[in-house]
């Protein structure tokens, strides 16, 4: 496409996309002619990630070029990066968002009514009834999201992925978070209003939050390690004894 299309479909300007170039943002495009070069789909990803990175996260452009290379270099900081713009956007999260309604929450999550049903049984989706009509939280329509995004990513039951793992996850995280709490009541308990102790709650839920999120990133690579060196060594184990059977 040329520039003046690349325009119309960014909604950034022509200077904008000239000066990514320079700044080392966005490559260089093909040349079809002097005075003409041609622009495809991934510029267009490209800039809206920008912007996006600019308008949610309030990032400055260098640190925008960083980001970028290391999406660009590892699998892990690409993952990371499209599941935080979908489900960590900081505005989003500072806004009041729910749904009204089954059918509704369904069309917004893409859930399928079975197992949107087996998420409510295990708990893991839970409504509140007002006025007789089920209403979903954000967290409910963030776990809803990813539901499905696992079961596209190759983490569901037609991958072999057996989804009542995550009624387990439920009933071994509930403990964990109670426990939370009973180590926050006890260091505020007589000490802080009804008031304060709520504001402090609400700051703590999002400090555990985070915490809890970078511990299992943590843990996991550390399994996937332990994992991949186990395959490793079971690899070489077989390798040997190809070369040298049993009774050579």
């Amino acid at each position: 496409m040329k520039i003046k299309e690349l325009v119309e479909r960014t909604k950034v300007s022509k200077e904008t996309v000239h000066y990514y170039i320079r700044e080392g943002l966005l490559p260089k495009p093909r040349k079809l002619g002097r005075n003409i070069a041609d622009y495809d789909e991934r510029y267009i990803e490209r800039i809206l990630l920008i912007k996006e990175l600019q308008d949610d996260y309030f990032l400055p452009l260098s640190l925008i070029k960083n980001i970028l290379k290391f999406q660009k270099k590892s699998p892990e900081g690409n993952t990371y990066l499209n599941l935080n713009r979908n489900y960590f956007r900081p505005v989003d999260r500072l806004l009041p968002s729910e749904i009204a309604g089954e059918p509704e929450f369904r069309e917004a999550t893409g859930i399928g009514k079975k197992w949107l049903d087996k998420m409510e049984e295990w708990k893991i989706i839970t409504p509140e009834v007002r006025a007789g009509q089920k209403v979903y939280s954000q967290d409910d329509i963030t776990i809803g999201k990813l539901i499905v995004e696992m079961d596209e990513k190759g983490l569901g039951p037609k991958d072999g992925f057996d989804p009542e793992a995550l009624r387990h996850y439920r009933e071994i995280f509930r403990p964990i978070v109670v426990m939370s709490h009973k180590y926050f009541i006890q260091a505020s308990l007589g000490k802080l209003s009804p008031e304060e102790y709520s504001q402090k709650e609400v700051q703590g839920r999002e400090i555990m939050s985070t915490f809890f999120y970078h511990l299992y990133r943590k843990l996991s690579r550390e399994e996937r390690r332990r994992i991949l060196s186990l395959m490793a060594a079971e690899a070489e184990k077989e390798e040997l004894d190809s070369r040298h059977p049993p009774g050579t």
